[in-house]
């Protein structure tokens, strides 16, 4: 294995230890232009695009959406077959997408992006394109990018000339909003993925926070939800020799994302290791409002970059663009995995689904250790350095000082309580009549989710939520008083009215379609205050569970008989 990887290395090109020069200054980047003062705008991004297109036959661009300000979203498609997202997915190789600048404040994915298409299309890893089709995605917040600012991220070690806001135009943060999908950004993202279904996704972010020794760290899909067979093959077999690989040829520190906190209150992250408590090392959130754990609901590969805030800010483009350059070579390597990989849980997913074997859905979870003893984690050092343009104090990584300090890691989440998985989920026909039904079915469109209409009535065996506690978050987080219930079950046989709708669990996304409609998910519709007119103590959640094995017929007259379980037209069979 190691000779067979060495060698395709050395066949693709790879210098992984700098930036790659560009040929001409018709491939200069805006940063690279500026000596790292500053970060490209919008039209500088669509300028260098244009002359790589106009440059190379393996690109393609197009445009996927448009910002909340009317920006067209710019989308890079290289391959040598001039793949279109429906012979993508019978090529030789898996589909990679490439996303930079969600966070507008977190520049160098932008730049390591630019200069990655031109390495692939231009430059040393043209050979990398024989068997995969890279999708790029430079820019997707471009509104909150044009809103460069002296002031913003200021401790951040440059660019001098400021960057962007973390929100888009309209407030929202992207890297929230994959469940709910109320910014046209991430519809518009949605849509792509639902066309194209990359089998991998790298998603690009620079770091808050604590004062660590690494260059960039990483994190793949952290949901406890997702299917074990993805989270075991990131961890274990796509990103151990991409770190090898990148500390081999540049000397980069890579390791699993994280920041340090107290063990006594783990929720509390902090800025610096030197407290009296003893430090743990954590990663972040396991739901799927985050991307890397979204992809992963969805059957595929995730992987989380995120450079390290007071490194350089050519250094931090350098670390990236190597990081991801390597991820390419190993997805490449393991193309053929990759692909049977996916295959082989999309349709374990729809079969388990189907006949009530699916693992139990976690709807809470905890943080928990992949290691059974403190691992060495490594403290770094800053020091203040003046902003030349702002006057403002950045922190200035001190590369040389670091040290290894053993501590628990608490890298990933174990579930904390779970339901079964049911068979399908039931929409009342009466709930779709209403804003909020029609807004949870435009929301399954979105998601690519498969559903049916009820067209005559049908006789179920459903579970009912009925709920006992009902909170609502303060304050408000992305606009929203997010909701959680809990309460009590029940089984009835019930009838169930024309127009209702049927999401059945054995297709794919099971995994996602039980994270959006079930009443007790931790990041679904309820969440989202989608049925908050519904929600009471003492009544229903109007989202049924059909439970596995229940038989359905078309009933009779016996309708205009039934009476109204919690508010909705049923006809319960005694």
């Amino acid at each position: 294995m190691q000779s067979r990887y060495a060698a395709l290395s050395v066949a693709a090109g790879l210098t992984l230890a700098l930036i790659q020069p560009p040929m001409s200054t018709a491939f200069r980047t805006r940063a690279e232009s500026s000596s790292f003062e500053e970060t490209s705008r919008y039209d500088d991004v669509r300028v260098f695009l244009d002359r790589l297109a106009a440059a190379s036959p393996l690109v393609r661009l197009e445009i996927f959406g448009s910002s909340e300000e009317g920006r067209p979203l710019p989308l890079v498609i290289l391959s040598r077959d001039k793949a279109s997202a429906e012979t993508a997915r019978h090529g030789t190789g898996p589909v990679v997408l490439i996303m930079a600048n969600i966070h507008a404040g977190e520049v160098e994915g932008k730049e390591a992006a630019l200069n990655l298409l031109r390495r692939l299309t231009v430059g040393d890893l043209r050979a990398l394109t024989a068997h995969l089709t890279v999708l790029v995605v430079p820019i997707y917040n471009a509104d909150g990018n044009e809103r460069v600012s002296l002031d913003h991220r200021t401790v951040q070690n440059g660019p001098v000339g400021g960057v962007g806001t973390r929100e888009n135009a309209k407030g929202l943060d992207l890297n929230r909003d994959y469940i709910k999908a109320e910014s046209v950004e991430t519809r518009a993202l949605l849509s792509l993925v639902n066309a194209w279904d990359p089998a991998v996704v790298i998603d690009l972010h620079t770091t808050n926070g604590s004062y660590h020794g690494y260059h960039l760290t990483w994190a793949p899909a952290l949901s406890p939800n997702t299917d074990l067979r993805i989270t075991a093959f990131t961890r274990n077999d796509l990103l151990p020799p991409v770190e090898r690989l990148v500390a081999d040829a540049s000397g980069w520190r890579l390791h699993r994302y994280g920041n340090f906190a107290s063990a006594e209150s783990i929720d509390a992250e902090s800025e610096e290791a030197t407290s009296a408590t003893t430090p743990v090392w954590r990663t972040f959130d396991y739901r799927p409002r985050f991307g890397n754990n979204y992809i992963g609901l969805r059957n595929r590969i995730a992987v989380l970059s995120e450079a390290y805030s007071y490194l350089g800010f050519e250094r931090r483009i350098a670390v990236t663009e190597a990081f991801v350059a390597a991820l390419l070579v190993e997805i490449d390597r393991q193309r053929e995995t990759i692909r049977q990989l996916i295959t082989e849980v999309d349709l374990d997913t729809t079969r388990k689904a189907s006949d009530g074997s699916l693992e139990p859905f976690a709807v809470s979870a905890t943080l928990a250790s992949s290691e059974p003893a403190p691992v060495p984690i490594l403290v770094g050092a800053v020091r203040a350095e003046k902003n030349p343009r702002s006057g403002h104090d950045m922190h200035v990584m001190v590369e040389d000082r670091h040290d290894a300090v053993a501590m628990r890691e608490l890298d990933r989440f174990d579930p904390a309580r779970s339901i079964a998985v049911p068979s399908a989920y039931i929409v009342p026909a009466d709930v779709l009549t209403t804003p909020d039904g029609k807004h949870l079915l435009d929301l399954l469109q979105v998601h690519g989710v498969a559903f049916s209409r009820i067209d005559v009535p049908e006789s179920l065996q459903v579970e009912t939520l009925t709920v006992t506690e009902l909170r609502r978050d303060e304050p408000a987080f992305q606009g929203h008083h997010t909701v959680h219930v809990s309460g009590t079950t029940r089984l009835e046989h019930v009838t169930v009215a024309a127009g209702a709708v049927r999401v059945e669990t054995a297709q794919p996304l099971a995994r996602l379609v039980t994270q959006l409609l079930d009443p007790e998910s931790d990041d679904g519709v309820v969440t989202w205050n989608g049925l908050d007119a519904w929600l009471a103590p003492g009544k229903a959640v109007p989202i049924y569970r059909v439970v596995n094995g229940s038989t359905k017929h078309a009933a009779d007259s016996s309708l205009a008989h039934g009476r109204r379980l919690h508010g909705h037209l049923v006809s319960v069979e005694e």
